[in-house]
Order: structure tokens, then sequence, then C-alpha cells
């Protein structure tokens, strides 16, 4: 078991959080949550004892353990892979070096041999003589092969790389295991490998991520970090929004009856576990919230951007056709032959194992990259707007302030002062902040402004290639549901499902050797259908 008590974090500008007092319970997944600079991660470095607290304390039961995730990928590059796993477990990584070391002298001596007994058993105690076949095990499980595991981490693809980091946290079963947004740079199949692992897993585990389809997969309470505070909730991502709105709906009813706001909250629980999944998370949460009182829900005092894209005009019968599309860079062929059709009214997510060849093909799409080979064909009503991955040269200017930024892409009717200002306090930028210099806005305040831009495009085909990098989960949120109401059409890439799943009715994987294309089509369904993924597998 984890116990904080009474911790507080301050700097020197700011107080983070204060009188901090909670548990953290073996067979539970804690899922931590906040606003872009809250202080999520940096309660789990508190956690970890990289940093300490202000005032308080954390404490590990007697004889437990702690892993994390760790978030130098290339901390590791002299190493196999299969000693980067074992270092998980450093203990037992420290007695299975230091034995061997001894073994290895030229002049064993009698110390030398008691020092050895020793560390033999104490290597037995902790499972030592299986440690390489669970770590080879666990590696396969996530997709990484036999012949691999002695390969030097410097000559693994990042993606790979990025695997091995995980298993190496996940390597001996901590009895407290770290994930600081685990899913990032993930395959959709290790991710959907590691929920069911966590959905199952008996110890504690804390994690901080953006993906809300993996934060409702594994997590049996929210640790909601806002405004000074971290409170703890029962439930996953889904029942603390739900039930947040819940709260602010009831506590609006102020001359109803106590009997019929509890009616109200029990159709809630009953009507969200009725779509509780069998694993053991969901069957511990489900008993959680059947425990929940009026006083155990709270509204949250989060805030949400206002999103939404309205075109100009509709689109006429034509939307796009890409016809025999081929792209090489640097000698290396991104694209070969690439061929789809999308209608108007279609929502296509383009979905690859590498963000390189979705992020190329949405270039050529846009118009900033020319294909080698093959046409890209618009419909003569089609009105765009492109969001790239990489925003940082669209923010260079430091002559300009958002607010300026901004008007450059607006009309002449939007262009004046009171106008752009209530457009950006709808996204979250308050007073002055609007006249903050372009280069230094954080990650999400770029993204915040160029969907503003998008909106005031009043564009029909909205072109995103992953709109929700950077943006924390209330603007996700606020995104997601603005795209499903959009009337245009799209094409986008993501890697969160919940997005995808949610938004797309047309899924495209490309590979290097071809695409597979299906319409009228969910992202899950997409992902289930055996004769879809037969094909997929032959792209690669």
């Amino acid at each position: 078991m984890l116990t904080v008590t009474n911790v507080s974090m301050s700097f020197s500008d700011r107080k983070l959080y204060d009188d901090v007092n909670l548990k953290f319970t073996p067979g539970n997944c804690y899922g931590i949550i906040g606003a872009n600079g809250a202080g999520k991660s940096t309660f789990l470095k508190i956690l970890e004892g990289q940093l300490a607290p202000t005032t308080g304390n954390v404490s590990l039961g007697p004889n437990e353990r702690m892993s994390s995730l760790k978030q130098d990928h290339f901390a590791f590059d002299d190493q196999t892979v299969l000693n980067t796993v074992l270092q998980g477990h450093e203990h037992l990584y420290q007695v299975m070096t230091e034995k061997d070391a001894l073994y290895a002298k030229p002049d064993f001596s009698d110390a030398d041999g008691i020092k050895a007994a020793e560390l033999e058993g104490e290597f037995a105690e902790m499972d030592g003589w299986n440690a390489e076949s669970d770590a080879s095990q666990l590696l396969q499980s996530m997709g990484i092969p036999e012949d691999q595991h002695q390969t030097l981490m410097k000559d693994l693809p990042e993606s790979e790389k990025i695997k091995v980091l995980l298993a190496q946290a996940l390597f001996g079963k901590p009895d407290v295991l770290l994930l600081d947004e685990p899913t990032n740079g993930l395959d959709p199949m290790t991710i959907s490998w590691l929920e069911n692992f966590l959905a199952d897993y008996e110890n504690t585990v804390l994690v901080v991520s953006h993906d809300r389809h993996f934060l409702n997969s594994v997590c049996t309470h929210m640790c909601d970090v806002d405004f000074g505070k971290i409170q703890l909730f029962v439930g996953n991502y889904d029942f603390w929004l739900q039930s947040s709105e819940l709260a602010l709906k009831l506590r609006n009813q102020a001359n109803s009856k106590k009997e019929e706001q509890i009616k109200q909250l029990q159709d809630f629980i009953a009507r969200f576990s009725a779509n509780a999944s069998k694993s053991k998370q969901a069957t511990s949460r489900k008993k959680q919230l059947d425990k929940i009182t009026l006083d155990d829900i709270k509204p949250s005092s989060r805030k949400y951007p206002f999103i939404k894209f309205t075109p100009e005009r509709e689109l006429g019968n034509d939307f796009l056709r890409v016809e025999n599309v081929s792209k090489t860079i640097d000698g290396h062929q991104i694209l070969e032959n690439v061929n789809f059709l999308l209608r108007p009214g279609d929502k296509a997510a383009l979905i690859s194992r590498s963000d390189v060849t979705t992020s190329v093909l949405m270039q050529l799409l846009a118009g900033t990259l020319e294909p080698d080979t093959g046409s890209i064909t618009w419909g003569v009503t089609t009105n765009r707007a492109y969001m790239p991955k990489d925003l940082n040269p669209e923010f260079s200017n430091d002559k300009l302030n958002i607010l300026e930024w901004l008007r450059q892409y607006a009309s002449k009717e939007e262009s004046d002062n009171t106008f752009l200002r209530g457009f950006l306090g709808q996204m979250l930028f308050k007073g002055d902040e609007v006249l903050k210099e372009v280069p230094v806005l954080s990650g999400g305040e770029k993204v915040r402004s160029y969907l503003s831009k998008l909106m005031l495009s009043k564009a029909n085909v909205l072109l995103l290639d992953d709109p929700t990098n950077h943006l924390d989960l209330e603007s996700i949120t606020s995104l997601n549901d603005a795209l499903i109401d959009f009337s245009g059409s799209m094409v986008f890439t993501s890697h969160d499902h919940e997005f995808i799943q949610t938004i797309a009715n047309h899924i495209i994987e490309v590979g290097p050797k071809g695409v597979v294309d299906r319409a009228d089509t969910t992202y899950d369904d997409f992902m289930a259908h055996e004769v879809a993924q037969a094909q997929v597998a032959k792209i690669y």
C-alpha cells in the first residue's frame, strides 16, 4: 500500500497542492487527471521519491517494491534488450550482477564463496532463476521476438524502444506501478495488450494519461488534481465526467426532493454499471460504485473550450480521389500506389504503424508535398483547412501576439478586437493572455490557437494531423464533440482510440505495400474484422 500524508508542494512562484492525504491500495488502478500544468507528473515524481515534497511524506508498505516507466529513451542504449528489462527489478539485477562478477574472479576465495552463497539465497528468494525466462516471455507478449532480445537498445527503432521500457516497468510484478503516459508511441495492438494486462493486475497502479479509452478500460478510481487539491473518486474517467455533470445538474435543482435526487443517482449508477466489462478491475469498480452517496459526487470546476466548426457552404457531389500515389523521401519509400475514394459526409481516419506514413500522406493531401507519381483530385466545391502535426513554424513570428496572429485569418467583419477577444476567451485565453507573444506559447496553447484559426476558416473539409497532441482531457473532449457534430467532411490522424471510434465512419490503414480501405465502418469494427486484419497483415 502507498500512503500519502499531509503532502504539499510549492515552487517559488506558486503552490501546486496542499494537505494531500491519500491511500492507494492493491487491486486498484488510479488514473491521475488534471489540466495541463496542474502537477500530475510532479505528483508521480513525489510518489517515486524523485522530488521531495515541501511538507509531508510518502510511505510504501514494508518489503514492497515500486517501479516506474522511464521517460529517457536513450538511457539504456548500451544495454541489450533483455538486460534493460531485467533492470526493472533493480535489486534483483544488482544481486545477479554481483553474483556473476564473483564467479568470474580468477582468484575466487573462501570469503567469495560465502558471499556468493548469501547472494544465491537472496537470488532464489526473488525467483531469480526464472527472471530471464519471465523477461523474455513478457517481451514476446508485447511483440518483440526472441531473436531481438540480445540486440542493443540503440539499434532498435523508437517504437520498439518504448515497448522495452514498458516491459522494464512491468517486470517482476512490482507492488506499486507508476506509469506516466504509457500509451504514447505504442501501436493499437500493444495498447490493447497493456489494457488487458492492467485490468487484471493484482497490485497498485497509478497512471497519468490523456487516452480516455485507456483510462476507461483500466481505472477503478480517478485522482483529480485541481485547484490546489488532489481528490479521489471511485470509477473510471467516463464515470467521473458524467457524475460531475450529474452533480452540477442536481445542485441546480434546488427545489427537488432528496429522494428524487437519490433516485437519479441510483438510476445513473445502474445505467453505467450495465456497460461494465468482466475484468477484475470492472468488477471491483462496480462494487464500489454501488456504495456511492449523493455527498460523494462533486461538480467539476474544470473549464472546457467552446469549439464549433461551421462550414460556409455544403460540399457538392465530389470529395476526394487518390490514385496511384507514391512518395519516396531521402531514399526511403514511404507510400506506394495508394488508392482510395472518399465521398461527401465521410470522416476518414488514416491509421498506420508508422507516424511518418500518415503524416506524409496528410502533407500530400494538404498540398505541402507533391507526390512522385499519381494524382490527388479534390471536388471543386471543397474548401479545405489543414492542421499540421508540427505547429512550431506557424508560431515563429516573435512580432505577433495571439490576438494579432489570429487577426491574420479573420474576415473583415470578424477582425475587430472585441470579436477576437471574445472568440479567444471561448478558447480559454482570458484577459491579457491574448497579448502573449506566439513563440512562447505552450504546446496546448498553440493547438487551441490553431483550432481558433480553423473555426474562422469556415471550411467544409478539415485535414487534421494528430490534433489532440498537447491538449488536456477537457480540450480533447470538446474537440471530440465538435468533430462529431461537424456537418462537413474530414480526413484525420490520431492515436486516441476514443477519438477515432466516435468520429470516423471510414478507416484507411496505410502500410509500405499499399492500403486497406473500409468505408461505413467504425474503428472497433475494423480492428475486429478478420478479413480486414488479414489484408492489413499483407501491407506491412
